[in-house]
């Protein structure tokens, strides 16, 4: 048996680039056979999570169109008691919670007894309308004009039940008017605004002054 000839210097060197040539393509193929996995797992991660995070942008978004506030300027709202007697709430603004549906007064001003043989009104720096619960809360700085009889009160809170037209505080009022000054612990406007009761409790006692007819004030 012969040996094979030796192959020629360039054909030698050719197999030589030849064999380099195939070992780094085999180089690449393993390092892609262990990483690529890797890069699948890694890119379906992230798909997972952009579409979870558009998710919850999406449903924040939407939330938050829900709950955004509505405002309203020179509001007005009519109602009547359930003896038919109607009454207004008017306010400079008014913006309303969507969440509890409750409106929340700036400036407001609560007039009683529309139509009747005097009316009532009353105003305050701020307040709340809940038609849900049927009450109207006034407060603080609360002014009460009581209808032709020209007493001014002054309160720091009143509280309406609409279905009824009672309007309720217990922390203090005081008045003035063309027969001198009182003051009590509590108070209940009745009728709307027909008729006042004031109320004392323990040492704070319903108290008055009354200027007599013709004296200087």
């Amino acid at each position: 048996m012969t040996d094979a000839p030796p192959l020629p210097p360039e054909d030698d060197g050719k197999l030589g680039r030849e064999a380099a040539r195939w070992r780094a393509r085999s180089g690449r193929v393993r390092l892609l056979r262990r990483f690529l996995p890797i890069l699948i797992v890694v890119l379906a991660g992230g798909v997972i999570t952009w579409v979870t995070f558009r998710t919850v942008i999406s449903g924040v978004e939407r939330e938050a169109g829900t709950r955004q506030e509505q405002a309203l300027v020179n509001a007005m709202f009519h109602g009547q008691d359930d003896q038919g007697r109607s009454f207004l709430i008017g306010a400079k603004g008014a913006t309303r919670d969507p969440a509890t549906g409750r409106f929340r007064l700036v400036g407001p001003v609560l007039r009683l007894n529309l139509g009747g043989r005097k009316v009532t009104e009353m105003t305050a720096d701020g307040g709340e309308y809940d038609q849900a619960a049927g009450t109207v809360t006034l407060g603080p700085n609360v002014r009460i004009a009581d209808g032709d009889s020209g007493f001014v009160l002054a309160t720091p809170e009143a509280v309406m039940d609409t279905a009824t037209g009672l309007v309720t505080g217990d922390k203090g009022i005081e008045g003035t008017g063309p027969l001198g000054t009182l003051s009590a612990s509590s108070y209940v406007i009745e009728n709307q605004g027909e008729r006042i009761r004031f109320r004392g409790s323990g040492e704070n006692k319903v108290r008055g002054v009354i200027n007599p007819a013709g004296s200087d004030q």
